[in-house]
């Protein structure tokens, strides 16, 4: 029980990656509050899925592009749960296109979900954790960030993402340091290719498919339940002197160059 009776919120929580992070973590003693755009359906089931394992959980509807939603999701939280301990900010998108013909609105949607909904839910969930103060042994909190291995390497159709994911991982570096001295740790968690509906259509080609297989050493694609299990570590007190890190989870596919 690694989280036991940590109060953990999670944004982009109804499927893939965050989905799995609120399971992992419900499954190691948390209570949950997770946040979507839109998916109140697979949001119910997961709600479902979490107190099946007797824990505490919360759904506020919000998209991360608005700041209002970040306002919204912290003070539920307060609500249902009296504060919270750890914040993962998940949610992003990757609608995949070339870069001389990409529309505006797709670069600035991309980059309003991506590094603005990041930033704005890490600075509304630090003001909370800040208002709490400290806890008995020192801990302030913990918020952990999802980056890609696509903050280190580019893309051909990944221009307008591969830039918001760098962000995510340069904003945790700087909160690290804006945030040490209230005891909060900020870390980034940079996945692999990772398979969820966000490169669902990206992998549907077999050729493409195998080539990406072939680059990982450990050779196979990563599960949700791979970052899950990041997450975990990054939010627990096992973690205590882990902060402004970013930890690459993409079964070795970056460093295999050769």
């Amino acid at each position: 029980m690694l989280l036991k009776d940590k109060r953990v919120l999670i944004t982009g929580a109804t499927r893939g990656i965050g989905r799995a992070t609120a399971l992992s973590c419900a499954a190691q003693g948390a209570d949950i509050g997770i946040n979507s755009f839109q998916d109140d359906a697979m949001a119910e089931s997961l709600i479902y899925e979490i107190k099946q394992l007797g824990r505490r959980a919360f759904y506020c509807e919000g998209d991360v592009a608005n700041p209002q939603s970040a306002t919204d999701f912290i003070h539920a939280a307060v609500q249902h749960f009296g504060g919270l301990d750890v914040f993962v900010s998940n949610a992003g998108i990757c609608p995949f296109h070339s870069f001389l013909d990409m529309p505006v609105d797709i670069l600035q949607r991309t980059t309003n979900v991506n590094f603005l909904g990041t930033y704005t839910m890490c600075q509304a969930a630090a003001q909370q954790m800040v208002k709490q103060g400290r806890d008995a042994q020192g801990r302030g909190g913990s918020i952990i960030a999802i980056s890609s291995i696509s903050a280190l390497v580019g893309g051909e159709l990944q221009t307008h993402y591969t830039p918001t994911k760098a962000g995510v991982h340069s904003l945790m570096q700087s909160c690290a340091i804006a945030l040490g001295q209230f005891g909060i740790r900020c870390n980034s968690v940079m996945p692999g290719t990772v398979l969820t509906d966000i490169n669902k259509d990206d992998l549907s080609d077999p050729q493409k498919r195998a080539h990406l297989e072939k680059r990982i050493p450990l050779g196979r694609f990563g599960e949700s339940k791979d970052i899950a299990n990041v997450v975990v570590f990054l939010a627990s007190d096992l973690a205590d002197y882990v902060t402004g890190a970013s930890v690459l989870a993409d079964g070795g596919m970056f460093v295999n160059l050769q």
